[in-house]
């Protein structure tokens, strides 16, 4: 996913199974972001947002090459309604595809 001589940060919203809860991040390493939200998932233990909810399934990425546009644009996105954030991911997934897999 990295092209030699730049930076990536993804902010994402991932959800659950049942696409009842969206979620909103960001990080430097998509695979492996949403490898450990998966294993978050399965820990009977674990209290993080992600972990209780079961949320783990992609459904929305952007790049950024600059990581305080990446916290800028995690911020703004936290601020949305509920509405706001499902017509965002409807632009480029209107079927609500999870996206796990398409990432490299």
């Amino acid at each position: 996913m990295k092209t030699l001589g730049t930076h990536n940060y993804y902010v994402y919203i991932i959800t659950n199974q049942n696409k009842t809860v969206l979620y909103i991040g960001v990080t430097n390493n998509l695979q492996i972001r949403l490898q450990e939200h998966y294993q978050n998932s399965l820990s009977p233990s674990n209290t993080s947002f992600a972990g209780k909810y079961n949320v783990y399934f992609l459904l929305h990425y952007e790049r950024f090459e600059q990581i305080e546009h990446a916290i800028q644009r995690e911020k703004e996105l936290k601020t949305w309604s509920r509405i706001r954030k499902e017509e965002l991911i409807k632009i480029e997934n209107p079927n609500w595809r999870f996206l796990n897999e398409e990432i490299e």
